[in-house]
């Protein structure tokens, strides 16, 4: 054996005994996970504790001895690092709970069908489409979607009401027997209503460097520039030099000062051509930390529907730990309702491991990168960075991943789509399965998104990514840096 392959040798089996001392170091979080999760959660342990790492430079040199740089080794990393030692010579065995590139491919498969149901096409990811009211009354349109290549419906609790989600769900389900196409159906709980309330004539007109308010709704007054919210207790909960955010970002404000129950606000930026803030507008607090829990009075009301018609429930605003086990204990031991987590905030994306190992403590677990809200707390620029760590992360999870929000948007509304969401959509084949919203042009968007997945399917494993640091990782490991050494 070489010189510069003992050297690359030793290298791994630092790595290797630094992945042992993790699992070690963190058994009390994979005591807790479903039984059938057990390997899948250590192997989630092991890849972040391989991206607490800076393992760049041993990826080169792997490379330039023509073994593999475990660059797409997520979903089976300490078995991908002990075939490498394998290759190099040394007599190592892969332990048959440690999962190696097979029984990753077979587990990930399994995972995404348990929750979105068979594929027609192996290469081209599940597509979830958005009902619209309008569905409820229009069986041959939800037909149509099946034929289409519809996986998944999504109905969202925010809007309507159990008759119009009932009409909806007969209509799925007569079709599906017609066409003899499953279908699986996922309902969004609505999570806290965060919007904007103008009492007079339903908008305030604003300019860059003004100064306005922003206070609870029901303490609200005849004060001219003032914004309530409908988040009760939110003033409490702002600080100084934060940042408020209106319409989807349009409009951007820091709290200047907290004075007398409300929150003086500079305005900073306005991007729309208009320039004022609008009724019923979203509010975000991407530098806040609220303490609002994720599940609302209403999203109670709704779980007992959920829980008899749906085959997955959609998490909204879900930051921590304690809005899963909120869920979790609201739906009682025996619930057969899958769940997906929506990653739209910063917090979600900090806690994100802790978040998965939570999740796993059912037997099916999947993630939305709800790229909506996501986008607009994290800033635009960011999000293709975050949207790859997610998948990354959830990939070494085996946990299923949703694509979401606009995807294709400009086709479906106007019939034409632009070049740079052509590119987002084959970005999507990522994922594990594609959401796309309700629009005019619906079944032709979903015939451009199959064609475009289809062609892109069987692209996306050939990359090469280097390991730097990984701060999710990082940040998670941290809690036990103390214990843990290389």
């Amino acid at each position: 054996m070489s010189i510069a392959l003992k050297k690359l040798a030793r290298e791994l089996e630092k790595i290797d005994h630094f992945l042992l001392q993790a699992e070690k170091n963190f058994g009390h979080l994979l005591e807790k996970v479903h039984p059938s999760n057990q390997k899948i959660a250590v192997n989630l342990l092991n890849y972040l504790a391989l991206r607490s790492l800076d393992i760049r430079e041993l990826q080169d040199g792997l490379h330039a001895a023509g073994l593999s740089s475990m660059a797409s080794s997520e979903s089976h990393v300490r078995g991908q690092l002990l075939a490498i030692l394998q290759r190099i010579g040394l007599p190592k065995d892969i332990p048959h709970p440690v999962f190696n590139y097979a029984r990753s491919k077979a587990s990930l498969l399994q995972k995404s069908t348990a929750l979105f149901g068979q594929k027609s096409t192996d290469s081209v990811p599940n597509i979830m489409v958005t009902f619209d009211t309008d569905f409820a009354d229009d069986y041959a349109k939800v037909k149509k979607l099946l034929l289409a290549g519809m996986n998944v419906a999504r109905i969202n609790c925010a809007h309507d009401d159990e008759g119009t989600w009932l009409k909806m769900i007969k209509h799925i389900r007569k079709a599906s027997q017609a066409t003899g196409l499953d279908c699986k159906i996922y309902m969004d709980l609505a999570g806290p209503k965060i919007r904007t309330v103008i009492k007079k004539k339903g908008k305030l007109k604003i300019e860059e460097g003004q100064n306005i308010y922003l206070m609870d709704e029901t303490q609200m007054d005849d004060e001219k520039n003032t914004v309530g919210c409908t988040l009760k207790g939110i003033v409490e909960q702002l600080k100084v030099d934060e940042t408020v955010l209106f319409d989807d970002g349009m409009v951007k404000t820091k709290v200047v000062k907290i004075e007398n129950g409300r929150a003086k606000l500079q305005v900073l930026r306005i991007s729309s051509e208009k320039k004022r803030i609008k009724a019923e507008k979203g509010i975000n607090f991407p530098d806040s930390t609220l303490v609002t829990p994720a599940l609302t009075e209403y999203d109670k009301a709704c779980l007992p529907f959920i829980q008899k018609h749906a085959n997955m429930v959609g998490y909204s605003f879900v930051r921590n730990t304690k809005d899963i086990m909120l869920l979790q204990e609201v739906l009682g031991k025996n619930a057969q309702l899958d769940l997906v987590l929506k990653i739209e905030t910063p917090q979600a994306v900090k806690n994100l491991p802790d978040l998965l190992f939570c999740g796993l403590r059912q037997e099916n677990l999947g993630v939305m990168i709800a790229r909506g809200d996501l986008a607009v707390e994290i800033g635009f620029e960011r999000m293709s960075e975050i949207q790859e760590e997610i998948l990354w992360i959830c990939e070494a999870a085996h946990v299923p991943v949703i694509w979401a929000t606009q995807v294709l948007d400009t086709l479906n509304k106007s019939g034409l789509a632009t070049r740079s969401e052509i590119t987002d959509a084959a970005h999507a084949a990522l994922a594990d399965c594609v959401m796309i919203n309700k629009g005019k042009h619906i079944i032709r968007t979903m015939a451009t998104l199959r064609d475009i997945l289809q062609r892109s399917g069987g692209h996306h494993v050939k990359k090469r990514y280097t390991f730097r640091p990984l701060s999710i990782a990082m940040r998670f490991m941290g809690q036990y840096s103390s214990k843990l050494k290389l």
